[in-house]
């Protein structure tokens, strides 16, 4: 498996959050970093699976689905006595 290039970023919390993120990741075994990049990573993930469905629901939607039946008569064949 390759390995993936990190790269570290600097974030702005309330030292309530802080605090609060310091417990739940304990109780996770893991780093508040880690913590931070698991929930950032599901996040990307999610939006990337939410924008693949809508790109492949516009294109069944501009495509048509084909429902059986008759092609369409046209006006005159419609009016034709």
């Amino acid at each position: 498996m390759a390995q993936v290039q990190k790269q570290n970023v600097t974030v702005s919390l309330s030292v309530a959050t802080i605090q609060k993120a310091r417990v739940l990741a304990a109780k996770r075994s893991m780093s508040i970093s880690g913590l931070l990049a698991e929930q950032l990573d599901a996040l990307v993930g999610e939006d990337e699976a939410y924008e693949l469905a809508r790109r492949s629901a516009q294109d069944l939607m501009e495509r048509g689905l084909h429902l059986g039946g008759a092609p369409a008569l046209s006006r005159d064949e419609i009016h034709a006595r």
